[in-house]
């Protein structure tokens, strides 16, 4: 087995993206279309998997639901490849009642 199937992505997608308002009004940073068929998370997503590492999480958490969905639609590996591309959104929690205040946070 390559040592690159043994590597596992986290890739963080939950950024609020205040900057590119208006363009995150309805949808987090990664969820922002680029180029008509794309979106920002394509970028690091396909970077993964160009590099042949294709198990990978995205960590979802503010307006993640139109980025969930594209995930979803977008990615799915044969049943007979070990890769996956799996969402894990934040949760509260009655130990932990905030959310992430940031990248360095999640």
């Amino acid at each position: 087995m390559p040592a690159s199937r043994k590597l596992l992505a986290v890739i963080l997608g939950g950024g609020a993206g205040t900057r590119l308002f208006p363009l995150t009004q309805q949808r987090s940073k990664p969820a922002v279309p680029l180029g008509g068929k794309y979106r920002l998370v394509d970028v690091a997503i396909s970077n993964c998997i160009n590099s042949d590492v294709l198990r990978m999480f995205v960590l979802t958490q503010y307006n993640s639901a139109s980025l969930n969905r594209h995930i979803a639609q977008t990615y799915r590996f044969s049943h007979f490849s070990d890769g996956f591309v799996e969402i894990l959104a934040a949760e509260q929690t009655p130990e932990s009642p905030q959310w992430f205040q940031g990248t360095a946070d999640a």
